[in-house]
């Protein structure tokens, strides 16, 4: 966990010299403070203002970018900010004028009728215009807040989808991607705009206010004795140590861990019980009253240091505010009328009522100013971080993928595709990231076109890495990859994809329909539902979705949950998707879980589903895939499906170069014009089949143990 602002450098809660460490029960809490410009009260935010300068462009940018969308609704809302911050003025000056009829009535026992009824008038009006406003206010921000984050969805989602797997796995780039999410229902740009709106249309109505202020205290007795006790108040407010461990003037960042084994297995027995992944291992196993009791115990031996972090933290600040200044803030509060009262009283005794109206006004009026004057420090304080915010918004768009684009076209004649891709690895070596050992070592080969080559080894050997970087979702560590005899760097990339049709082991789908999961295989096609159903044929999938009850149109894992509480338990189905409830208090459900668990499918059929995917894309768009690669398509697959699973691939290969990965050896196994045999991330025999047999090696004795099996 991390403070409010990111800095350069390490943060190391061992560094004594400049982290602070506080025990909170079972946890750790390490908060860092920035020795730069330390000995300068709250010189983190100075900082932090020198940071807008650099960050402006982007807000020049931004507010274009909203003109553009929705420029008619953004003028309205800022003439509303403006006439919302002029009214508290005006209504103070109304304010000053009855003070004044008050006086007049005291001292000459005369009212003026008219004026008293245009100054209640007046009053009663800006209270009618400041709550209608505010109505008005609140409608056009809703709808500019709508109309921005339907703005900025777009570019977010393209900022996602741009990126290539080793970036997106980059814990840097993760976080930048987090800070740019919305994670309420307002987005970023919005909370930016309407935050600096607010910062300037506050500070316009301290500029009015005070004005008017100055002006009523000028007719006043003690006025200025008033404002300056309040202030004073306020002042000491702000030396009170309120931010509480973390939010102390030079915190730049902080982290909390606990080394409690008690607490850490006690939340690991929450997390067992009330999960239902390992609900069916607890029951069969008996383990309720053993685990209750463990938990019981724990909890006993923990006591009051047991709690999650942010409640041992309340509890802390709580305890820590009854330091002196606080004590005495309250009677300082206090003070100012009760100095001010008593010298009117003594001077002035026969004012004492318009001395109390005038007090009370006084006093009121001080205590919004000094409030409005905090609220502008500290909207201001936040203008570095809300720039920042849109500077990561921006940049995220431009975000450099690992896996550089090529700059050749490929193929150079598109009806060269059809006899075929070559292949041909030179002395490759690759590491996973991260990772000391090598997925690959020294890997050299060469698959011709139109070839069908089978990649046989155990799990871990490094088939798949070799399918990974064919397709360049990473690059080689060392050594290189030669497509059709170009190095597959130079190659563009969206050209090489496109000529290649591949099925990963650890296939995922999409959280989408049926259709559009197959569909997604060529998005040019995507909307020809004869060739996505022709692609689910080939795939094996037809007969199973057909006896779904949406067919094509059912939801392997529904997007939208459905919202439910306190049903009663014999509600079994809800919208027609089965009730969960397990999640005691929750309000969400067919979320999740409401996928191919719910619609019955089994492993084999998903894995189907994954096939039908790739089919679409190979036998519809066939004079584009000149290469199919498929990373164990059987793994999930009885032998029945196995088996017509690699009629259908032998089918359809026609002239297609074949690069296959498995761990079984079998029919496709002795049609391959190639099979190189793998074992810890180096490739051991090559040959055909029969020569692999002759050679009597590891796959020849493999080969005779498999087939041992079925005699």
């Amino acid at each position: 966990m991390f403070g409010r602002r990111r800095t350069k450098g390490i943060f190391d809660p061992n560094d004594l010299l400049h982290t602070k460490h506080h025990r909170l029960g079972v946890w750790d809490l390490y908060v860092q403070y920035e020795p730069k410009l330390s000995w300068i009260p709250s010189s983190w935010k100075v900082e932090a203002y020198a940071e807008i300068i650099n960050d402006l462009p982007y807000l020049w940018r931004t507010i274009r970018d909203v003109g553009r969308t929705c420029w008619h609704l953004l003028i309205v809302y800022v003439v509303l900010l403006i006439g919302s911050s002029l009214l508290p003025a005006l209504s103070l000056w109304y304010s000053g004028q009855l003070l004044k009829i008050v006086q007049t009535a005291v001292d000459d026992r005369t009212v003026d009728k008219r004026v008293l009824f245009q100054v209640a008038g007046g009053r009663m009006t800006c209270s009618l215009i400041e709550r209608v406003s505010r109505i008005v206010e609140h409608r056009v921000s809703s709808a500019l807040n709508n109309r921005i984050k339907q703005y900025y969805s777009g570019h977010i989602f393209h900022a996602m989808a741009r990126l290539d797997v080793p970036t997106y796995e980059d814990p840097v780039v993760s976080s930048q991607l987090d800070s740019v999410i919305p994670t309420n229902r307002h987005s970023i740009v919005w909370s930016t705009l309407s935050g600096l709106l607010n910062t300037g249309t506050n500070g316009l109505r301290l500029c009015t206010q005070s004005f008017v202020l100055l002006g009523v205290l000028q007719e006043q007795r003690d006025g200025h004795l008033l404002t300056l006790l309040t202030f004073s108040n306020h002042a000491l407010s702000l030396l009170s140590p309120d931010q509480g461990l973390l939010g102390t003037g030079g915190t730049w960042a902080w982290a909390a861990t606990t080394h409690d084994q008690d607490y850490i297995r006690m939340e690991g027995l929450k997390r067992l019980v009330t999960g239902s992944k390992h609900r069916k291992e607890l029951v069969a196993g008996g383990l309720s009253e053993f685990l209750t009791n463990r938990y019981r115990k724990l909890v006993d031996r923990l006591g009051h240091r047991a709690g999650d972090f942010w409640t041992q933290y309340n509890e802390r600040t709580t305890l820590g505010g009854l330091e002196f200044l606080r004590l005495i803030r309250q009677p300082l509060k206090e003070l100012p009328q009760q100095i001010v009262f008593t010298l009117r009283a003594v001077q002035y005794p026969s004012s004492i009522p318009v001395s109390l109206a005038s007090l009370n006004l006084m006093q009121q009026t001080s205590d919004a100013f000094a409030l409005a004057l905090t609220s502008l420090a500290h909207q201001a304080g936040s203008i570095a971080e809300r720039l920042s915010g849109l500077r990561k918004l921006y940049e995220a768009e431009n975000i450099q993928n690992k896996v550089q684009d090529g700059t050749m076209p490929f193929p150079e004649d598109a009806q060269s595709i059809r006899a075929g891709i070559s292949i041909e690895f030179k002395d490759v070596s690759f590491q996973y990231h991260g990772s000391d050992e090598y997925a690959l070592r020294h890997v050299s080969f060469k698959v011709e076109p139109g070839q069908l080559c089978v990649i046989v080894g155990s799990n871990g050997s490094g088939k798949s890495t070799i399918l990974k970087l064919v397709a360049r979702i990473y690059d080689v560590t060392e050594g290189h990859i030669l497509v059709d005899g170009k190095d597959i760097k130079t190659l563009r990339l969206d050209d090489l994809r496109r000529a290649m049709a591949i099925l990963f082991q650890d296939y995922t789908l999409f959280p989408l329909s049926i259709k559009d999961n197959i569909a997604l295989g060529d998005p040019e096609n995507a909307d020809d539902e004869d060739k996505i159903r022709e692609a689910a044929r080939l795939g094996g999938a037809e007969d199973f979705i057909a006896r779904l009850p949406d067919g094509f149109d059912t939801y392997l894992e529904r997007p939208v949950r459905d919202l439910y509480s306190g049903l009663p338990e014999g509600t079994k189905t809800l919208f027609g998707r089965s009730v969960d409830h397990s999640n005691f208090g929750a309000l969400v459900a067919g979320g999740g879980r409401d996928s191919a668990g719910s619609a019955g499918l089994s492993g084999g059929q998903l894995q189907r589903l994954a096939v039908s995917r790739t089919f679409m894309r190979s036998s519809v768009s066939e004079p584009k895939v000149g290469l199919l690669l498929f990373d164990e398509p059987s793994a999930s697959l009885d032998p029945t499906a196995e088996q017509d699973l690699f009629a259908r691939l032998r089918e359809l290969r026609g002239n297609k170069t074949m690069v296959f990965s498995t761990h079984r050896f079998g029919n496709l196994t002795r049609h391959a014009d190639l099979i190189m045999y793998m074992h810890d991330s180096v490739i051991l025999e090559t040959g055909t089949h029969e020569q692999l047999l002759k050679a009597e090696g590891d796959y020849s004795r493999l080969w005779k143990m498999q087939a041992q099996a079925f005699l």
